[in-house]
């Protein structure tokens, strides 16, 4: 079918770099803004995310390399735009290369946003490194129609989604996106692909919806739990979760009601782990104390 694709229906790096120069726009990395140049990257990437005929939002279509493969293979493309330049400006772009594409677009922050013209059912897109993170869990916890994901993200922070535990990258992020699924590497992208090249390589990592784990008051409490646990990682678990729980005495007795062994590391522990020791410290009445700078203060670090 590639066959019979125009190249025409993409965007070039030639014509790229005059859009930008139209828009007089300097790519900045406060918004992450490392524009996708190779056709054929594009293609690869769509043929991945395998999303022909369905919903899709996508995050940060800066000039329109990927949505317009997305729009030429048939999604429904939702795009969020955090520029308004770009807002503005890629409804024109797509008309021109594809007439018939369906495209909507939001001129919003993908941080904040609560609703969307349709409901996606997968995310696909190139994410701003400095917020790839919390972009996930967020939509991943707004929208529940999702079903799948493909991103473009720094190698880093792709490894953290993927890692399994005992490895050096899981973390945080790692146990909290395996809520809501699977999720795995998916391929490598050369970073000569991108204007501006950025200094850091690039991944393609992916996610499968599971089953249900829990009701959002059980994933908050999870998440707590998590929190706590890398907010200290080198601590044992009845120390690190001292800060959640009120003091280790009090942690230990969750652990133990949960079937963890108090002197392990949260690196060690896998989802399910996680949620029987929030549901073990709801049962205990042990009060939660997410408050505690100490919970957070890795968390962020990882998830930014």
């Amino acid at each position: 079918m590639d066959g019979h694709r125009s190249a025409e229906t993409l965007l070039g790096g030639t014509e790229i770099r005059a859009l930008a120069t139209e828009l007089d726009l300097t790519p900045t990395k406060r918004w992450g803004q490392n524009f996708v140049v190779d056709a054929n990257t594009v293609r690869r990437i769509v043929r991945t995310a395998d999303v022909s005929g369905r919903d899709v939002v996508e995050v940060g279509p800066g000039l329109g390399s990927l949505t317009l493969g997305l729009t030429e293979v048939g999604a429904r493309v939702t795009a969020v735009e955090i520029d308004g330049r770009l807002a503005e400006l890629l409804p024109r772009t797509v008309a021109r290369k594809q007439p018939d594409a369906q495209l909507a677009v939001v001129h919003h922050d993908a941080l904040t946003i609560e609703s969307l013209p349709t409901p996606p059912q997968a995310i696909v897109a190139n994410l701003p490194y400095n917020v790839s993170v919390p972009v996930l869990i967020h939509l991943l916890e707004r929208f529940p129609t999702i079903e799948r994901a493909l991103v473009m993200v720094q190698a880093e922070v792709g490894h953290r989604l993927a890692a399994h535990p005992g490895t050096k990258a899981y973390g945080s992020p790692s146990a909290k996106v395996a809520w809501w699924g699977r999720w795995a590497l998916e391929g490598d992208v050369s970073r000569q692909i991108f204007w501006p090249v950025p200094n850091v390589d690039s991944v393609l990592v992916g996610f499968h919806r599971g089953p249900p784990r829990g009701d959002e008051a059980l994933r908050r409490r999870t998440f707590t739990v998590i929190d706590g646990a890398f907010g200290q990682r080198r601590k044992m678990l009845r120390q690190a979760l001292s800060g959640v729980y009120g003091s280790s005495a009090a942690a230990t007795e969750v652990l133990e009601r949960a079937g963890v062994d108090p002197t392990l590391r949260g690196e060690a522990l896998v989802l399910d782990d996680f949620i029987r020791i929030a549901e073990a410290g709801e049962a205990s009445g042990v009060r939660v104390d997410a408050s505690d700078p100490a919970v957070r203060r890795q968390a962020v670090a990882e998830e930014d």
